[in-house]
Order: structure tokens, then sequence, then C-alpha cells
């Protein structure tokens, strides 16, 4: 899992790029905002493991099979650089985690019936409201 991590954090390109919110008039001189691309082709991941990746990373993969993270939160090129990075590892981190099969809920003869008996009472509440006659 390390290995990936480290394998993905070798081979991003970053940019960087003008950032809005805090930062005051440094913010128009200063690109401190951060953008992180990461081939998720040159990983070599497994199929399944590819299939999450792609299902959590969503709108931030490209059709190219980039993942595209934007980093701008702090004032400064470094912190924005490791929020990115550390966005990027927790994605894949993410992405390795199979998950476990659903277990079908098994319900008893008891539950059954109480939940059938639920359901009438409902029923014949629900039947009685309706136009009221007027005799």
């Amino acid at each position: 899992m390390a290995d990936l991590v480290e394998r993905a954090l070798a081979s991003v390109s970053e940019s960087f790029i003008a950032s809005s919110g805090p930062g005051g008039q440094n913010v128009n001189k200063v690109a401190t905002a951060v953008q992180l691309r990461c081939n998720v082709y040159a990983l070599r991941l497994p199929p399944d493991v590819f299939r999450r990746l792609k299902a959590l990373a969503g709108s931030r993969m490209t059709s190219a099979g980039e993942i595209v993270l934007t980093a701008r939160r702090f004032r400064t090129q470094e912190m924005n650089r490791a929020d990115a990075r550390e966005r990027l590892a927790e994605l894949l981190e993410k992405a390795l985690i199979e998950p476990g099969m659903r277990k079908k809920s098994r319900l008893n003869r008891v539950g059954k019936v109480q939940r059938l008996k639920a359901k009438k009472v409902r029923g014949t509440v629900k039947a009685n409201r309706g136009k009221v006659a007027l005799d």
C-alpha cells in the first residue's frame, strides 16, 4: 500500500496557479494554489482498484486517466503542496480498501408477523382517510 502511494507521489506533476481566498494583496502577486496531476495508468493498478479509484475520484479524473487535485486552502505554496499530496494519498488508500460483502439481513417469524401487522394498521389508517360522507 505504501509502495503504491510512493510511486504515485513520485510520478506527480505540479503547477502553481493564482489562488483566491485568504492572503490579502499577496494573493494577487503570488501563485500559491497547487494543481497536482497524477497519471493513474502509469501506476499499473489492478482492475478492481482502478474501478474503485475512478468512482472515488469522480469528476477529478479526466478522460486521459489523470487525477487533477487543486489545493488552495492555505496561504503558502508549501502547505498547499502538502495538502494536495495528502489528499491524493488518502484517495489512493481508500481505493485500495476492498469493501466487505453485504450480508443479507434475516428476519425471524415473530418480526415478520409484527411487520405485516404494522403494515395492516397503516393500510387501514390510510383507507379511512378520504371524503367524509354527509348523511
